[in-house]
């Protein structure tokens, strides 16, 4: 190679490491500084929204779209500094926001929904509600996403667009469940003494509410036996637990008062064991 293109090839280099190396050093130290600053505006925004009494839902809605906005000015700063044409960078964003949009068209659709869902409140965070046949406590409502945590502690994560599609029942707007159980009884039995144990029994469940009183009543008329319908009322936190326990106490009722339970294979009866 020529001593002469050698020499203005590292004429060159310098001058691009001199023009933009400080450029790129600067641009790093924005993008730090901004991320710092960030985080800083995002607690004192969520700060405020406390003072202002906006809801948990509206807190965590506009927390991330906040964050969105200054994360993206932050990237523009960053491109203006190193020498990147912000008007061409803008057109390419705008057309790949496009493209993109048009590829997600199901999550901006889940974006609109979380709106819908902040704005007419159909549930909010800690309300205990059955969304696509799942039951759980709401833990957190996100743009695209609403969090429920199931009684076994696992997070569903559900798009906001199978909500507002479906029907949600919400447990926690009348403060108490009513849940539906089931004993079977054999056709020898006398039912008004059977109902008074059972209800006897559920007064003495921790968890039970006393008004609405329990329920207790004949179902359906089997083949071998009569089924009776258990409904004790209870708050939507004490689901689970007053579901076994109740079961737990029909068994302890039935075998304490040699109470015979019909198979469905043949008519005999048959013992309750201890």
């Amino acid at each position: 190679m020529d001593p002469k293109d050698i020499e203005k090839y590292s004429k060159d280099l310098q001058d691009w490491t001199v023009e933009f190396v400080p450029k790129v050093l600067l641009a790093v130290a924005i993008l730090f500084i901004g991320l710092w600053l960030i985080n800083k505006i995002l607690k004192l925004t969520k700060m405020a929204f406390q003072t202002g009494g906006f809801s948990v839902e509206i807190q965590g809605f506009l927390g991330t779209v906040v964050n969105v906005v200054l994360k993206i000015t932050l990237v523009f700063i960053v491109a203006s500094i190193v020498g990147v044409n912000t008007a061409s960078f803008m057109a390419l964003f705008a057309a790949a926001g496009l493209g993109i949009g048009l590829a997600l068209q199901g999550s901006l659709g889940n974006f609109a929904a979380g709106i819908v869902i902040l704005v007419f409140k159909p549930y909010r965070v800690d309300d205990w509600v059955e969304i696509q046949d799942k039951f759980g406590q709401v833990e957190d409502i996100q743009i695209f996403n609403t969090l429920v945590r199931t009684p076994g502690k696992k997070v569903l994560v559900i798009p906001n667009g199978q909500v507002i599609e479906g029907i949600v029942t919400n447990y926690s707007m009348k403060g108490n469940i009513r849940m539906e159980l089931f004993a079977l009884m054999p056709y020898n039995e006398n039912y008004p003494k059977v109902r008074k144990l059972l209800l006897d029994g559920l007064a003495e469940i921790e968890g039970v509410l006393k008004d609405p009183a329990p329920e207790v009543g004949i179902e359906a008329f089997d083949s071998h036996s009569i089924r009776l319908s258990i409904r004790p009322y209870v708050e939507p936190g004490s689901y689970w637990e007053v579901h076994f326990s109740t079961y737990e106490m029909v068994k302890r009722v039935f075998h304490e008062n040699d109470i015979k339970m019909a198979y469905t294979e043949g008519v005999a009866f048959g013992e309750i064991g201890g």
